[in-house]
């Protein structure tokens, strides 16, 4: 999953950057307004989160609502030093689904993106099912027919978002804006060479049918039917 972090805080934003990517996400960072907002409605992202208080005339609450004036559900958590309940208020009222004060703890930056990430796609609870396939988003373990499958942190990325999209073909394109964070070194055969990599581990092992399919001309999803 992709997230943009809109804060100017150079220490902050690496910080958050570094535990996110931790966690298995792509992210990239922006430190205005004006490269914020460029990013946020050029590229396609899962998640924004903004700093209310950014360099110039327009500030974090600007870049929110713009994404909503252009009719953009991805969620938005505002994440700021204003602590007021008004402050709070002003902050979901033009159009953000939580606010996180600084200073916080990562825990809880963590959690309150998975809740947010959890929202639009309707996924109750942390594990995500495709026939005998599960993916935990917790714990970062996937398994069939009970068999655990070692992932590498991109193949990871890769599935949850293939597994999020069940029965949905993800064109090339989505896939890289989805699973790799913008200044990757994304070649023309990635996406295909880590697609390749999951079925060795989600596929070829096991007697079941197979749940990654190609679908020529438009790109690639995952289900139990081709």
């Amino acid at each position: 999953m992709r997230i943009l972090v809109i804060e100017d805080d150079r220490k902050i934003a690496r910080a958050v950057k570094k535990g996110l990517e931790q966690e298995s996400f792509a992210v990239d960072i922006a430190l205005d307004f004006d490269e914020g907002l460029g990013l946020a409605v050029t590229q396609e992202y899962d998640l924004l989160i903004i700093d209310r208080m950014l360099p110039g005339s327009r500030d974090g609450m600007d870049v929110c609502r713009e994404v909503r004036s252009r009719d953009m559900a991805v969620p938005v958590l505002f994440l700021t030093a204003r602590d007021k309940v008004a402050d709070r208020v002003q902050g979901l009222n033009v159009g953000g689904d939580d606010y996180l004060v600084k200073p916080f703890a990562f825990e809880e930056l963590l959690a309150r993106i998975r809740a947010l990430l959890r929202r639009p796609r309707g996924t109750v609870g942390e594990t995500l099912r495709v026939a005998d396939l599960t993916l935990d988003t917790g714990t970062f373990e996937a398994a069939r027919a009970g068999s655990r499958i070692p992932l590498s942190r991109t193949e990871y990325a890769l599935l949850e978002y293939l597994m999020r999209n069940q029965d949905i073909v993800l064109s090339r394109e989505s896939i890289i804006a989805h699973v790799w964070d913008y200044d990757a070194d994304v070649l023309p055969n990635t996406v295909e060479v880590y697609i390749g990599y999951l079925r060795g581990k989600v596929d070829k092992p096991f007697e079941g049918p197979a749940l990654i399919h190609t679908v020529r001309g438009f790109g690639y999803k995952i289900g139990e039917k081709e």
